[in-house]
């Protein structure tokens, strides 16, 4: 039986309320995987045509959020972390090459933050990340990219800080 977004909603509520902090959150980036293999599910909520972001659930006590994201073409992101949040990327359809940064400098009096190159990987259907509190990392689409992703608190609603890159990223290669 497909899960419904109603199920896929209050097993991350569960989750998140069983276990606070990052063990709760990994619990919520295993319940990501599971609608991502289902392939009803993301048939009828992240189906081709989905808009950039597409709010599909805010969770009233937890304030977690879970967002369709449908991507045409090529778009890229510079490095970011979500602020007091944590974030769970799921690939649904296409590939996102995602770049992890170590933080040097948090941003700080209107400066920006700093971060080095750390690695690149893959996200193919199916993957799905924890960025826990604090974690840069940025996203990078060549192509059409579907994806279910869970914010810790409604990104719309919180402001962010830029980061720079420090160094020759190619040198850390």
């Amino acid at each position: 039986m497909a899960i419904t977004l109603e199920q896929f909603a209050a097993d991350l509520h569960a989750a998140l309320k069983a276990q606070p902090g990052t063990p709760g959150r990994e619990r919520a980036r295993d319940l990501v995987a599971e609608a991502l293999a289902d392939s009803a599910f993301v048939a009828r909520y992240i189906p081709p045509g989905t808009p950039e972001r597409h709010l599909l659930y805010e969770d009233a006590e937890l304030g977690f959020a879970i967002l369709a994201h449908g991507y045409v073409g090529p778009k890229s992101s510079a490095p970011h972390d979500h602020g007091p949040a944590w974030a769970i990327y799921g690939q649904a359809a296409g590939e996102t090459i995602m770049t992890d940064w170590k933080c040097l400098a948090r941003p700080a009096d209107g400066a920006p933050g700093k971060v080095a190159f750390v690695r690149d990987y893959v996200m193919k259907p199916g993957d799905a990340y924890l960025y826990d509190v604090g974690v840069v990392h940025s996203p990078e689409r060549t192509g059409d990219t579907r994806l279910l992703r869970i914010e810790g608190l409604n990104m719309a609603k919180v402001k962010r800080f830029p980061y720079v890159v420090e160094g020759d990223r190619a040198a850390a290669d």
